[in-house]
């Protein structure tokens, strides 16, 4: 990266290069430095789904999955994560085939005016892979970073309840490599 001084004497910052795999497709793109993980996904990205609550970590709408640990998209910059593997809300399902924590939130009506859903699924399926949550108490603690304004937390629970076991599965087979 760096600037240069255009002809009136404003300077201006260069774009810096980014290297990401986005939900499963190679991307390389140009950001700016201060450009956040949240913003590149929204703005430059067009990939909506991730949501803008609080835009200070403390709602967890904008979690998303990088390397398969949920973070705060809001609160890192994107230049930060060259190489990485980010997968958004857009990423979980396979084509028409739901990813089973979305499949058990639907069934669970775990959503009411759906705006925190994208990031509770994200931080769901990250939380399952990190494999510390095994009681509903637990469960309700490791997705205390998530809050939901409507107040859907019974049948979130319940639906990350029922998807557990399935989310399990489907990560050991993508680790290994099957089912991509």
């Amino acid at each position: 990266m760096s600037s240069t001084l255009e002809p009136q004497g404003v300077k201006t910052v260069a774009t810096c290069p980014l290297s990401i795999e986005i939900n499963g497709h190679p991307r390389q793109l140009e950001v700016y430095p201060w450009t956040t993980l949240l913003d590149l996904l929204r703005e430059q990205l067009h990939l909506t789904g991730t949501k803008k609550g609080c835009d200070h970590g403390q709602c967890g709408a904008c979690t998303v999955l990088l390397n398969g640990k949920r973070i705060n998209s809001c609160l890192t910059l994107a230049v930060m994560h060259d190489g990485a593997s980010l997968t958004t809300v857009e990423g979980l399902a396979k084509g028409d085939e739901l990813h089973p924590m979305q499949t058990a939130f639907v069934k669970h009506d775990a959503f009411q005016c759906g705006y925190c859903t994208p990031g509770q699924l994200c931080s769901a399926v990250g939380m399952t892979a990190e494999g510390r949550a095994n009681t509903p108490d637990e469960l309700r603690e490791q997705m205390s970073g998530n809050l939901c304004r409507c107040g859907a937390y019974p049948n979130i629970v319940a639906a990350i309840e029922e998807a557990m076991p399935a989310t399990r599965e489907q990560l050991a087979r993508n680790s290994k490599g099957e089912g991509q």
